[in-house]
């Protein structure tokens, strides 16, 4: 386990400088290897990693200033740097506590949440779900890393801690609303995506055109999100489980 965390760690947010201090990869490391031993029924997988980011860099700006890409953890003591772990475990554990069968042995919550992306793009969008369909694209082929990662590796990570907002605000219903939030994602691209095959889809949701998203771009996705789950959150047969 601690060996896949080391190998993780250096590949976490690469389009970042920062995270490719040798120091910073030894915090990640310490925080993900205490909670994977912590929580034994999931232990570590691949992609929590990336969940710890939004916390350490959000409580580091406490002690580092100016643009991230000037920090050193060099100007932090030893009892900062312990402290700053120690916050961040325990934010990711209490950030997970709700979604622990989507890291558990065949990550269940994940299939389930990616069953119901499939129900509530058919809903909202049939042209294009048919589309996928008749491509014979599974919504599990694209739709898993938004879930395992919470999108975080799909938009730039500057835009990262406004979605961490959105996620924290929601509390323990988080998870339903990672549907609403990932149909809002998808359908971003509902035109374009019905004029490609098969091949071309796959290619396109594997290097989504996101680099150079604004917070404008990500305000339409969560406020599209919160519009659909306004409409649906009474009509709780519109997703079979």
């Amino acid at each position: 386990m601690l060996r896949q965390i080391a190998v993780d760690c250096p590949r976490t947010v690469p389009d970042v400088t920062f995270f490719q201090d040798p120091q910073i990869q030894k915090s990640l490391e310490r925080i993900l290897y205490t909670w994977a031993i912590r929580h034994p029924a999931s232990g570590y997988v691949q992609g929590i990693n990336d969940l710890v980011t939004p916390f350490l860099i959000v409580f580091l700006s406490e002690h580092l200033e100016g643009n991230m890409d000037t920090w050193s953890m060099e100007n932090l003591s030893l009892q900062d740097v312990s402290n700053i772990e120690a916050d961040c475990y325990w934010c990711l554990s209490k950030f997970l506590d709700g979604m622990q069968d989507h890291y558990t042995f065949a990550q269940p919550g994940i299939q389930r949440l990616v069953f119901r992306l499939k129900e509530l793009v058919h809903r909202i969008d049939e042209p294009l779900s048919k589309h996928i369909e008749e491509q014979g694209l599974e919504f599990l082929q694209f739709a898993f890393r938004w879930f395992n990662c919470l999108l975080i590796r799909e938009v730039p990570f500057h835009l990262v801690t406004r979605l961490w907002d959105t996620y924290l605000a929601e509390g323990d219903y988080l998870p339903d609303f990672l549907v609403y939030i990932s149909a809002s994602f998808l359908l971003t691209w509902s035109e374009k995506l019905q004029k490609l095959d098969f091949q071309e889809m796959v290619m396109f949701l594997q290097h989504l055109p996101t680099r150079n998203w604004a917070h404008h771009e990500l305000e339409m996705v969560l406020s599209r999100a919160y519009m659909w789950h306004t409409m649906f959150k009474s009509s709780p047969s519109h997703l079979a489980n």
